[in-house]
């Protein structure tokens, strides 16, 4: 009897201990000190940008072409977190929302957001199939529109400013500026030169910031030195597979962005790249 009675108190004494590790990491873990985070995930030849604000709000903006970004978002994310408050799909193609149907089985999603661009191919449907099944809040983002994502953080939708139903998808990519405090982050989706254009008449100096994700994986089709002038960016982040078939980044863009002393991170050498901030540095 005695010793079934030590066995017992030392199965007893593990899980209270086992139970103690899990809660205090729990609590280290959702400890940001006011910190934003912002992770561009390797997803390979695609695009994925885990957000995650100091209040705790989570988004996922595009989410690559496969299962590839569940394996990302759990080195963001705490093991116990099966949630995330908003998915945002920049544009239609499968190398931005291919990674979506994954998401929707592992985790709890509470809204999803679109630049309302027409899409009838297998992947779409299968997109809005889950958003019907899962009943949860479905919009277009217009331009002028703010995500409030708490603590000072929030998302400004500065295109499409229209109505896209039938425009050429990256003609249509959500163009959204993040920002907190003195920082500022532009995530172009998959937006051609034209855009760019188009934004620098509507917005000017306004479009300065800190961070630029290039548009369409460093492709020539974008990220023109005007743009990068206007933007007057310090870093310059680059979502790409490494040794695609595309040959992104373009060499064009790559010496745009080093003629104005553009710090450039790629995923396809360095993986993840994750920039936090304080609401007046950068953190990377």
């Amino acid at each position: 009897m005695k010793d079934s009675n030590t066995v017992i108190r030392k199965i007893l004494l593990g899980f209270f201990l086992v139970v103690t590790v899990f809660v205090w990491y729990g609590v280290f873990a959702e400890e940001r000190n006011g910190l934003m985070t912002v992770a561009f995930l390797d997803v390979g030849q695609g695009d994925a940008i885990f957000i995650e604000s100091p209040s705790g709000k989570q988004v996922l903006v595009d989410a690559g072409s496969n299962k590839k970004v569940l394996r990302e978002l759990a080195k963001q994310m705490p093991f116990y977190d099966r949630s995330i408050d908003i998915l945002i799909e920049t544009h239609p193609d499968l190398d931005h929302i291919g990674g979506f149907p994954a998401i929707f089985d592992g985790y709890e999603v509470g809204s999803f957001f679109s630049s309302g661009v027409n899409c009838e191919t297998a992947i779409c449907e299968v997109l809005d199939q889950s958003v019907l099944d899962e009943n949860i809040e479905e919009k277009i983002l217009t331009r002028g529109e703010i995500i409030d994502l708490g603590d000072g953080v929030y998302l400004e939708v500065l295109f499409p400013d229209r109505d896209a139903f039938g425009f050429e998808t990256n003609m249509a990519s959500l163009v959204l500026k993040l920002v907190y405090g003195e920082n500022s982050f532009l995530l172009t989706g998959d937006s051609p030169k034209a855009i760019e254009e188009y934004l620098i008449s509507l917005d000017g100096n306004g479009l300065d910031v800190d961070v630029l994700k290039i548009g369409h994986h460093g492709s020539k089709t974008s990220t023109s030195d005007y743009f990068v002038g206007i933007l007057s960016p310090q870093i310059a982040v680059i979502s790409v597979g490494e040794n695609n078939r595309y040959k992104h980044p373009s060499q064009e863009v790559l010496d745009i962005l080093n003629n104005f002393g553009v710090e450039i991170f790629r995923t396809d050498q360095q993986g993840t790249i994750v920039i936090q901030s304080d609401g007046k540095n950068l953190i990377y």
